[in-house]
């Protein structure tokens, strides 16, 4: 089969691969709508480690064309959405019952591109299809629902760790599609003041639909000091949804006493986290640093698209560039990797 990755780091192009074989509980899948991630392209040049000959993607629609003898919900020709977390149920770390994104190891269950081939590709594979797999409810359309996989589901994971609540000053840096979720889910779960933190107009004005209040620039000089200015003293809880080791610090100083700094940001495999101490309080202001990669499984992404369905809320209004056809994926893949101003999402249609 075809598929589009990393032949070698920095040097993405096309690959022949083997089909692949299901096993007796997994499913095997041809892409019906898909989106590069900036994670993909985080792969590409290096960010996670040595890759070689891998098919990158992780967000996906995709069609049932075969299932194991033991799969139970679905058959061939069903429509689902396939989340980017699919862990292996099985595991030990599983039965902890803490999180499900580490079955064996550190984001062990994020499978596509770290593990395996991911699903820029004719074919590709999923892990205990009964329990990964999620069918489309009635009133969403597979645009939303493909903004469930990782971008929703990363942004409101970012929410989660960083617990906000009623009436909490939050501040999210980083308003590309990660962030604008994390704004939308802060202000869903009852927020006060939310600050944004970015400079694309298009993306300013996302976030200001999903709730953020107010917009921060670095444009307009320091934005610990703005945000410490328009808050007085700091924010209750700090959402790092982009940026670099620089603005980890960043995140940290502006986050207030007993308040939580919620990291979902990917930082670089050679990348070194520190901090002035006084960032920290010196160790002793009881400030929370938190990080963590979006739980997987049906139930969330079920969960996910049942906010959709109900809150509601529009997770299309990210998506700013479509591309037909299996051979646009390169075009779309190398756009993500761009980022031109005026990007927030692109999605390919393949059927």
């Amino acid at each position: 089969m075809k598929g589009y990755g990393v032949i070698s780091i920095g040097n993405p192009g096309w690959l022949e691969k083997d089909k692949p074989v299901a096993g007796p509980l997994d499913a095997i899948l041809r892409p019906r709508l898909v989106a590069p991630c900036s994670s993909d392209t985080h792969t590409l040049h290096g960010g996670g480690g040595p890759k070689k000959d891998l098919i990158l993607g992780h967000e996906a629609i995709g069609e049932v064309v075969e299932v194991g003898e033991l799969v139970r919900n679905f058959k061939p020709g069903d429509i689902v959405v396939v989340p980017c977390v699919t862990p292996d149920w099985m595991a030990p770390g599983m039965q902890s019952g803490k999180h499900t994104a580490h079955d064996h190891g550190p984001m062990g269950s994020f499978k596509f591109v770290r593990a395996k081939d991911g699903v820029f590709a004719e074919f590709f594979h999923v892990n205990h299809a009964d329990a990964n797999l999620v069918r489309i409810p009635e009133g969403v359309s597979h645009e939303a629902a493909l903004m469930t996989v990782d971008m929703m589901s990363t942004g409101f994971h970012a929410v989660e760790l960083a617990e906000v609540g009623f009436g909490d000053t939050v501040v999210v840096i980083g308003i590309g599609p990660v962030g604008l979720m994390a704004v939308a889910g802060a202000r869903l779960s009852g927020a006060g003041r939310i600050i944004g933190i970015g400079t694309r107009p298009n993306c300013v004005k996302i976030a200001r639909e999903y709730g953020a209040n107010d917009i921060v620039s670095y444009k307009d000089g320091d934005i610990v000091k703005q945000v410490n200015d328009l808050t007085g003293g700091g924010a209750d809880k700090v959402i790092l949804a982009g940026g670099n080791a620089e603005t980890f610090q960043q995140a940290v100083a502006m986050t207030k006493p007993m308040g939580i700094m919620a990291n979902v940001n990917f930082f670089d495999v050679r990348d070194t986290l520190s901090m002035p101490a006084h960032v920290w309080g010196l160790g002793m202001v009881n400030k929370d640093i938190r990080g963590g990669f979006c739980p997987g499984g049906s139930e969330r992404i079920r969960r996910m698209m049942d906010v959709i369905r109900y809150a509601p809320l529009d997770t299309t209004k990210l998506i700013t560039h479509t591309f037909k056809g299996f051979d646009q994926m390169e075009d779309a893949l190398l756009l993500m990797d761009s980022k031109t101003p005026d990007l927030i999402k692109p999605i390919v249609y393949l059927d």
